[in-house]
């Protein structure tokens, strides 16, 4: 997968956008980032409450294949490939759903 030709980190809007050279872009919260952090194959991530407000703080490119993301509430081993990154890009609105939903059956809140 191809490396975003731009990468700009909105601090204000807190979210991460990337724009390609076809012309596509992404705009991701810094929100949905964070409680969607990669995890291993065959693992299942923990559902990750009250991060309504992070912010990613630095966006690092990892070799020609990942970005690592360092987010305000101290989180900065993520490492979110351009694969995944598209991935979450193109799934944002039913894996929102989905995590809004988790959040909901087990009593938390994104506050």
């Amino acid at each position: 997968m191809n490396a975003p030709t731009h990468i700009r980190i909105r601090h204000g809007l807190r979210r991460l956008e990337l724009e390609y050279e076809d012309g596509s872009a992404l705009a991701l919260p810094a929100e949905f980032l964070r409680v969607h952090y990669p995890v291993p194959p065959g693992t299942t991530a923990p559902l990750i409450a009250g991060k309504r407000l992070v912010g990613i703080r630095a966006a690092e490119p990892t070799g020609n294949y990942a970005l690592r993301l360092r987010f305000s509430d101290g989180f900065e081993t993520g490492v979110y490939s351009w694969t995944y990154l598209r991935d979450l890009g193109r799934e944002y609105r039913i894996r929102w759903r989905r995590y809004l939903h988790r959040l909901e059956q087990a009593g938390l809140s994104r506050e």
